[in-house]
Order: structure tokens, then C-alpha cells, then sequence
């Protein structure tokens, strides 16, 4: 999965729906700036997910003129973010392993 697409998934964690620029606020804070999504890139990974069936449009409604989309996750991309995180877990457990037995240290922290 990659961090866009994750960080959609976890930014639809959450008891209401959200509509595209709600998520395009929510991805960037929960990624602390590393992930800037533009429009264009959000609704088509937004088609995407809706299409596999990770996500699901709640509701529509107009607003000043304009359609707005809100979405909630699905149980199936509820299910796929638990997967993509446990597998993010084990990585960075290995990694972790690795750079303690190479250098007895992670991050510059001395490891006994």
C-alpha cells in the first residue's frame, strides 16, 4: 500500500464521514506535513478505493452550487489499513534488529 493511500485509510478512522477536502487536511496533519494531496490526485485515488471497495460514499449533498462527497471505510479497508500496518510493524521490527546488531544503536541511541 502506498502512504497516500494509506493515510486516506486513516484519515477515514473516524465515527463521520469526510468529504475530499476534509481529507486532503486530515492526510496531511496525521502525515505531519509529508503527504500534500492535490485535488486531482485525491479523487482519482478516491474513485480507486471506492472501486475495490475500501471505501464507501456515505452521502451527497450540493454546496455553493458544487457536489460534495463524503466517505466513510469500508470493513474491507478497514481490513486492509490492519494488514498494511501490522506488515509496517514487522518491517520496522526487522530493520530495527538489523541496525542493533550492526551498530548497537537506533537512531543515535545507544542500545546495551
Amino acid at each position: 500500500m502506498q502512504e497516500p493511500t494509506f493515510f486516506i485509510l486513516t484519515a477515514l478512522v473516524r465515527a463521520t464521514p469526510l468529504h475530499g477536502y476534509g481529507i486532503i487536511q486530515a492526510v496531511e496533519q496525521l502525515s505531519g506535513g509529508r503527504v500534500k494531496l492535490k485535488a486531482g490526485t485525491l479523487y482519482a485515488a478516491l474513485d480507486r478505493l471506492s472501486t475495490e471497495g475500501l471505501i464507501v460514499l456515505d452521502r451527497e449533498e450540493a454546496v455553493g452550487g458544487r457536489l460534495r462527497r463524503y466517505y466513510t471505510l469500508s470493513d474491507d479497508g478497514r481490513a486492509a489499513l490492519e494488514a498494511a500496518v501490522e506488515r509496517l510493524q514487522s518491517n520496522a521490527k526487522v530493520a530495527a534488529s538489523r541496525l542493533r546488531e550492526a551498530f548497537g544503536f537506533i537512531g543515535g541511541v545507544q542500545h546495551a
